[in-house]
């Protein structure tokens, strides 16, 4: 099947990231891409080279997309405390408000993933480690600020912030009391 006349590559690629997204990497079949993408299998093979090539270029959508989203509101304005805490909740809100409870997408490719394949932990990693940057710098914008109080490198306070947020990503799939997800959201930056 040749590819559509109406071809929109940024298209294909956002249509297989929330396919993955939905099913898991293991849980996406080519039917499944092709259904969603409206690419017909050798069109999919021919474009992106496999459901592993789409895979990696569905996590650098939600790199752009998502993490870009965290960043810009670690980045928007107000206290440090008060950015951490909506960057978080931002998260328990839209993890709550899903109907098929998919999570983070790149928290489910590390653990579906990115153990077995360098690629995608390279993938996953980036997005990782854009965020814990962006972290470290409202820690020690908080830290000028006198806002925190905890010491120790800013790296490693951010890195505790960084293990909270994927944890109540992790948690918020199967809990979903808001308030006891809030308490934990809270409670950590009281420890800050």
């Amino acid at each position: 099947m040749a590819r559509p006349r109406e071809f929109n590559e940024d298209r294909v690629v956002t249509a297989a990231m929330e396919t993955f997204w939905r099913h898991g990497y293991e849980g996406t079949s080519t039917r499944d891409l092709c259904d969603s993408t409206g690419l017909g299998p050798s069109s999919l093979y021919n474009t992106f080279g496999g459901k592993r090539q789409l895979y990696l270029r569905a996590l650098e959508r939600y790199h752009d997309t998502a993490t870009a989203e965290q960043v810009e509101i670690l980045r928007g304005p107000g206290p440090a405390k008060e950015r951490l805490r909506a960057m978080m909740l931002h998260a328990v809100d839209a993890d709550l408000d899903e109907a098929d409870a998919r999570g983070c997408f790149a928290i489910n490719a590390a653990v579906e993933v990115a153990g077995l394949d360098p690629e995608v932990k390279g993938a996953v990693r980036r997005s990782f480690d854009r965020v814990e940057e962006e972290l470290c710098a409202v820690v020690e914008e908080g830290r000028r600020a006198g806002e925190f109080r905890s010491t120790g490198e800013a790296r490693t306070v951010a890195r505790r912030v960084q293990s909270t947020y994927y944890g109540l990503r992790v948690l918020s799939r199967v809990h979903d009391d808001r308030e006891t997800l809030l308490a934990t959201v809270d409670g950590a930056l009281a420890d800050l």
